[in-house]
C-alpha cells in the first residue's frame, strides 16, 4: 500500500501490515513512522502497523493520563493481529492506571482495539518486584507461585495442571 503523506509518500510493506488486515484505497490509518532515510531520489519514510511504537502513540492520543505522565507506560509486548500486553504505573497511589487506561465502560481501550482491527490487548499493572509482575503478566492464570532467579534474569512460575495452559498463552505466546 502505497500512502500519501502530505507531499511525500511512504509504502506499507506486508511484512510491517497488521496480519489479516486489508487496506483499500481511500482507506484511513494510522500509522507509526520507524525511520526517515535520506536517499538520492529525496526522503525515504519507513512506516509500519505492526510496531509497538504505534501501541504507545495510541495510547497516548486515547489517554490523557498517559499523554500528560501520571501514568506511564513501562513495557510493551506486541504480537501484531493477536495480542498485546502493556505494563502501566503510576507514582500517584490515589490513580489507578489499569483502570485509567480502560476508562468509563471500557470506552478508551476499545478505541484502541478498533483501531488495530480487534487486537486484544492485556493492561497489567508493572511493579519492580519481578514475582509480582510476572505474576501480573499471566494473569488471568491463578499463580501458585513465582520464584526469580535474578543472576540469571529468569522466573520459574508454579501453577496447578487446571490453570496450566492458561499461564503458557495461545500458541505459547505468554
Amino acid at each position: 500500500a502505497i500512502l500519501e503523506i502530505g507531499k511525500s509518500s511512504a509504502m506499507l510493506v506486508k511484512n510491517e501490515q497488521i496480519p489479516g488486515e486489508t487496506l483499500v484505497e481511500g482507506d484511513r490509518i494510522k500509522i507509526y513512522v520507524v525511520e526517515v532515510r535520506k536517499t538520492q531520489r529525496g526522503p525515504q519514510v519507513l512506516i509500519s502497523r505492526t510496531h509497538q511504537g504505534l501501541v504507545k502513540r495510541l495510547f497516548e492520543l486515547e489517554i490523557p493520563e498517559i499523554y500528560d505522565g501520571t501514568v506511564e507506560i513501562k513495557s510493551i509486548s506486541r504480537e501484531a493481529g493477536s495480542r498485546t500486553k502493556i505494563a502501566v504505573w503510576s507514582a500517584n497511589e490515589e490513580i489507578d492506571p489499569v483502570g485509567s487506561c480502560i476508562g468509563a465502560k471500557g470506552m478508551r481501550i476499545t478505541n484502541i482495539c478498533n483501531e488495530l482491527k480487534g487486537e486484544k490487548i492485556d493492561i497489567i499493572k508493572y511493579s519492580d518486584d519481578p514475582e509480582e509482575y510476572v505474576a501480573q503478566a499471566l494473569a488471568p492464570a491463578n499463580i501458585i507461585s513465582v520464584l526469580a532467579n535474578e543472576s540469571e534474569k529468569t522466573c520459574t512460575v508454579i501453577v496447578s495442571d487446571d490453570q496450566l495452559s492458561l499461564a503458557i498463552g495461545k500458541e505459547g505466546q505468554n
